[in-house]
């Protein structure tokens, strides 16, 4: 590790082979969202129920496959499966984007969109585990780096895309968008990932490490001694995790429905998407490095609290004012994800990769299952009206960490 003044920072080729592929990853992953969004405005119309199934449907995915390509990773280390779920990721956005423009069918569309969760279920356990192991004494801080070079591919993924859309200027409602030069760029992203595959490839290893330190045995023998304790923050957390998912993933995925809605540009909505996932990274590495020295039940909590009046009022909000907003509500929603993640892994010290894919995996299934309600609920009283129900829920979901215990596993 490196200290950087008082910063902290990891500096094994480890951390960062699996820290670039998940950038890669999410980038892909968060600019399917503006890609909807342009769809429906351009070639292919959809309702927000649609918008919402289709990420919900890719959302679900990624996530019930987690658990099980973590298992993976805790027994061969991951490298193929981290480095082969990001080739997936990248070629399967391409092929909905090709499929959306040449059919014109949304179910077409739909198939390849929703497989390119598999991709991202398979690198996010990889990642997650292999990050929090670099360092064992910073394992909350490593992990929240891990989801900021996340979170920093989810706020360049909408800017980028939203760009290249806006710079392509396609005549709406018209297939002729193939044959635009000014398109081409779209489809040249896919070039960008080739040395992320290669650098997670080559930086995961081939076996996972088995070593067992004194002290890691010892906080194994006593989770197992002690199941009921650990059953119930696990629930703690379900409940969390539940509450939390309307805002954070749930929510974001509307952000440029919201303001299309608003007349916002693709430019700008994917902008303003973009200010959301970055001040929610940067915000993870914050109190991460907080919950590695102080209680984690009040750092989720005045996490989620904190974020629910930014949710409330950004529907009512335009120009500079939303964005400030949505810094206000990424960067205070996003910053109990990697708690939660490593709370999840000191419930199963020998078992990392599973625990990490079965916590992300229902962290992005009730995440997909929020933006499902969120389309659906919109499409009835409003997206406005709908956002101010999420600010509740979030709110709802920070109270619930004073539940925890102090310390999940010692």
């Amino acid at each position: 590790m490196v200290l950087v003044g008082n910063m902290y920072l990891p500096r094994v080729r480890k951390f960062w082979s699996a820290g670039v592929g998940h950038l890669t990853n999410d980038i892909f992953m968060s600019a399917g969202i503006v890609l909807l969004t342009f769809l429906s405005s351009t070639i292919l119309p959809m309702s927000n129920t649609q918008i919402g199934l289709a990420i919900s449907l890719k959302q679900l995915a990624g996530a019930i496959s987690q658990p099980f390509f973590g298992m993976r990773a805790d027994r061969r280390g991951g490298r193929w499966i981290g480095a082969g779920g990001l080739a997936w990721v990248v070629v399967t956005f391409m092929l909905a984007l090709v499929t959306a423009i040449v059919t014109q069918n949304y179910v077409l569309m739909l198939i390849p969109f929703v497989l390119q969760g598999l991709g991202s279920g398979a690198l996010h356990p990889v990642g997650a585990l292999h990050a929090a192991e670099a360092d064992e004494d910073r394992s909350a801080t490593n992990t929240a780096y891990f989801f900021l070079m996340g979170q920093t591919g989810l706020a360049l993924g909408p800017a980028i895309v939203g760009y290249l859309l806006d710079a392509a200027n396609p005549t709406p409602i018209d297939g002729s968008i193939i044959t635009n030069p000014n398109f081409f760029p779209i489809f040249m992203l896919g070039l960008f990932a080739i040395p992320s595959i290669i650098f997670m490839f080559t930086g995961i290893p081939a076996l996972r490490e088995k070593a067992k330190t004194d002290k890691k045995k010892k906080r194994g023998d006593e989770v197992e001694k002690t199941g009921f304790a650990v059953i119930a923050p696990f629930l703690i957390i379900a409940a969390i995790v539940i509450f939390r998912s309307l805002a954070s993933p749930g929510s974001v995925n509307f952000i440029p429905v919201l303001f299309d809605q608003k007349g916002w540009s693709p430019t700008s909505y994917g902008a303003i998407t973009s200010v959301f996932w970055i001040a929610s990274g940067l915000s993870g590495v914050f109190f991460g490095n907080l919950a590695d020295k102080f209680d984690r039940r009040y750092i989720i909590m005045a996490s989620m609290v904190l974020s629910a009046p930014a949710y409330f009022f950004l529907p009512l909000a335009d120009g500079f004012i939303a964005v400030i907003l949505a810094i206000v509500a990424g960067g205070f929603g996003g910053g109990a994800h990697s708690i939660i993640v490593v709370l999840a892994q000191e419930l199963a010290p020998d078992s990392k990769g599973f625990a990490t894919g079965a916590i992300l995996g229902f962290i992005f299934g009730m995440g997909a299952l929020g933006s499902l309600a969120i389309g659906a609920i919109s499409d009835m009283i409003g997206l406005g009206l709908t956002f101010q129900i999420v600010a509740f829920s979030a709110a709802v979901s920070g109270l619930l960490g004073l539940l925890l215990p102090k310390r999940v596993a010692d």
